[in-house]
C-alpha cells in the first residue's frame, strides 16, 4: 500500500510539473506568460485542496449528509450556468460562469462522492432494481442531462460511463444495467446523426483524409505534430504545429505539443504515468478499509483513467473529437482544481488503508454489513 501511495504521489507530481512546462512552451509564442500565471494560481489552489483532502479523514464525508449536499450544490451550479445572466457561451457551448469556473468539473467530484456513499449504505440491496439502479440512476441522469444541455457531449458521456461503472462496482446486476446502456447508445447514436456538427466529427474520424482541411483539421494536424517529433522530439520550445496549426493546443491537444517537442519517449512516459496511476488507484481501492473508501477510490481512479484514455484517443485519432482535457497537464483551472481534489481524496484513502491492519479491515467490513442489514 505504501508503494502505491508513493508511486501515485510521484506520478501526479511529475504530470503536474510536465503540464506547467509544456503550457509555457505551448502558449508563450501567442499568449505570453498569461496562461501559465493563471494555471499556476489554480495549481496553488489545487495543491491546497489536495493537501487538505489528503490530511482529512475521508470517512467524515459520510456524515451530516455531505454527499447529498454536494450533489445538490453541483446540480444547482449546472442549472445556473445555463442561465444567460450567469453563464458564458464560448464556441457555442455555455459551460462556464461569467465570473470563472466550469461547474461540470465539480459535478464529477460530487457524483463520485454521492455514488460511493449510496453504494455503501445500500451495499446489500444493490441487486434490487429500484435500490440499485433506478434511484441512483436518477442522480446520474440529472447530471448527465444538465451537462448535455450546455452542450458538452464529451463530459456527459464521461459522467454516464463513470456513474454506470461505479454502480456495477457497488453490486448492480448486469441484467439491470445492460438495457439502459443499449438504450443510451441508441439515443446518443441517433442524436449524433441528427446533429450536423457531431455527425461531421464522426465522419472525420472514419474518413480523416477527406476531412483533413475542414472538421478533421485539428486532429490531423495533431497527428502530424506527433509524427514529426520522432523518437526524442524537436526540442523543448521548438515545436511548429503549436503556431496556429493545432487549435486548442494548450488545452485538449497539449499531448500533441509534448509529442512534437519531446518525442515518442515523453508521450509513452505520459501514457505510462496514467497507467501507473490507474494501477495504484486500483490497489488502493482494493485495500480500502470500508466500502465507502473502496468505491470512492474506484470512482476517482476511473475518472483519471477514462479522461486520460479519451483525451489520448482523440489526439492520436483513435476516437472522435470530444473536447476532454488531459488530467494534470491541460490548461484549465476548474479541471486542475477538480483533479487535485480527487487526488487528495485518493491519498486520504491510501493513508487510512496503510494505517489499518488486515484484522481492522475485516472488522470494518463486518460492521458495514451489520449496519446495512439493520438499515
Amino acid at each position: 500500500m505504501r508503494a502505491s501511495f508513493h508511486t501515485l504521489v510521484f506520478c501526479v507530481g511529475a504530470l503536474l510539473v510536465l503540464g506547467m512546462v509544456m503550457l509555457y512552451s505551448a502558449s508563450m509564442a501567442q499568449e505570453g506568460a498569461g496562461l501559465l500565471v493563471s494555471q499556476l494560481k489554480w495549481g496553488a489552489l489545487g495543491m491546497i485542496a489536495c493537501l487538505g483532502c489528503a490530511s482529512l479523514d475521508y470517512q467524515a464525508l459520510k456524515r451530516f449528509h455531505i454527499p447529498v449536499i454536494l450533489a445538490v450544490v453541483a446540480a444547482l451550479a449546472l442549472i445556473l450556468v445555463l442561465t444567460p445572466q450567469l453563464g458564458k457561451t464560448i464556441n457555442g457551448s455555455q459551460r462556464w460562469f461569467k465570473f470563472g469556473g466550469q461547474p461540470s468539473e465539480f459535478a464529477k467530484v460530487a457524483l463520485i462522492i454521492l455514488l460511493a456513499w449510496y453504494g455503501e449504505v445500500n451495499m446489500r440491496r444493490m441487486e434490487n432494481f429500484w435500490r440499485g439502479l433506478a434511484i441512483p440512476g436518477l442522480a446520474v441522469g440529472l447530471f448527465v442531462g444538465l451537462v448535455f444541455l450546455e452542450p458538452d457531449w464529451g463530459t456527459a458521456i464521461l459522467l454516464a460511463a463513470l456513474g454506470g461503472s461505479m454502480l456495477l462496482l457497488a453490486g448492480v446486476r448486469w441484467l439491470h444495467v445492460l438495457p439502459p446502456i443499449l438504450a443510451g447508445v441508441a439515443v446518443v447514436s441517433f442524436m449524433l446523426w441528427e446533429n450536423p456538427v457531431r455527425r461531421e466529427r464522426v465522419m472525420a474520424f472514419l474518413h480523416p483524409e477527406e476531412y483533413k482541411e475542414t472538421v478533421g483539421f485539428q486532429t490531423y494536424q495533431a497527428k502530424l505534430a506527433l509524427g514529426s517529433g520522432g523518437l526524442t522530439g524537436r526540442g523543448l520550445g521548438n515545436g511548429r504545429q503549436k503556431r496556429g496549426f493545432v487549435p486548442e493546443h494548450h488545452t485538449d491537444f497539449i499531448l500533441s505539443v509534448i509529442g512534437e517537442e519531446l518525442g515518442l519517449v515523453a508521450t509513452l512516459a505520459v501514457v505510462a504515468g496514467f497507467a501507473a496511476i490507474v494501477i495504484c488507484g486500483a490497489n488502493i481501492a482494493r485495500g480500502a478499509p470500508d466500502d465507502f473508501g473502496r468505491l470512492l477510490a474506484s470512482g476517482i481512479t476511473l475518472l483519471f483513467g477514462l479522461q486520460a484514455f479519451i483525451n489520448i484517443g482523440v489526439v492520436t485519432g483513435s476516437l472522435p473529437n470530444k473536447g476532454i482535457s488531459l488530467p494534470f497537464i491541460s490548461y484549465g483551472g476548474s479541471n486542475l482544481l477538480a483533479m487535485m481534489t480527487c487526488a487528495g481524496l485518493l491519498f486520504a484513502v491510501a493513508r487510512t488503508a496503510a494505517s489499518c491492519s488486515p484484522a481492522e479491515r475485516r472488522l470494518a467490513g463486518t460492521e458495514n454489513i451489520f449496519a446495512t442489514e439493520t438499515a
